[in-house]
């Protein structure tokens, strides 16, 4: 084996990606974060990684994941708020009202999907059909519901990396978790255990360090009450090798 190749399996096995790659544009994408204030400290919810996953073995997570064609489609049992629709249409270029809406939508597939917690709302009348990741609404009489959602921070992987997120951070209290779907959670699932922990805890500390920086925001606004949509969104990227914090629409 070339020292190459050997470097490069070493980068794989700590969960680091290769940086060497032709330039990618990035996909959209989106995390969500749940968070639970019935106590003193704040609690969020994250998720264990299974050991012999190639990425990140092993690790917390919260869930998330790239924004499917469906994530456009999908009928909703409310819009998103148009505050929240106003903050992830900043940047360059705007993100018009039909992306925005499919961020927050993927961002609930997502964790519905990895966690079987979901965000919905019962309708009146019969619920469109939903099938294939969606299918878990339809069989609760639900439609997804964004319209609790937070936008907290965006970040963009850096360039050389052969997958590349442009990720939107929401956020969502627990008690917008209106289903929960049994035997998502297992030992041979891509998360094995889910546990809610506090905002500073142990298990928090060896996240990502991206997500580290997201939740250190979620963080210092939560430290000052209620969650409200006018609050700075930072958006995190690289320049010249280095990373950069803007604010959106600053």
């Amino acid at each position: 084996m070339t020292d190459t190749a050997q470097a490069e399996k070493t980068k794989i096995h700590e969960g680091k990606e290769a940086d060497h790659h032709p330039y990618f544009r990035p996909k959209d994408a989106a995390t969500l974060i749940l968070v639970d204030r019935s106590g003193t400290t704040p609690k969020v919810l994250v998720g264990k990684r299974h050991d012999k996953v190639v990425f990140m073995p092993g690790k917390f997570v919260f869930p998330g994941g790239r924004v499917d064609k469906a994530d456009y489609r999908v009928p909703v049992a409310a819009p998103i708020t148009s505050e929240l629709e106003a903050n992830l249409a900043k940047g360059s270029p705007k993100t018009p009202p039909s992306r925005a809406k499919s961020l927050a939508i993927a961002a609930i597939r997502e964790a519905c999907e990895e966690t079987g917690l979901c965000l919905g709302r019962k309708v009146e009348g019969k619920v469109p059909k939903l099938d294939g990741n969606w299918k878990p609404f339809a069989d609760a009489g639900l439609l997804p519901d964004p319209s609790s959602l937070f936008l907290i921070a965006r970040a963009i992987t850096p360039p050389g990396r052969v997958k590349r997120f442009d990720t939107r951070f929401f956020t969502a209290d627990a008690s917008a978790i209106t289903h929960r779907v049994d035997g998502v959670i297992h030992a041979d699932a891509e998360l094995v255990e889910l546990v809610w922990v506090e905002l500073g805890s142990k298990p928090l500390a060896d996240l990502h360090p991206m997500t580290r920086n997201v939740l250190n925001e979620l963080d210092t606004r939560l430290a000052t009450g209620p969650l409200r949509h006018d609050a700075p969104v930072p958006f995190f990227h690289f320049y010249g090798g280095k990373m950069q914090k803007d604010i959106l629409g600053a």
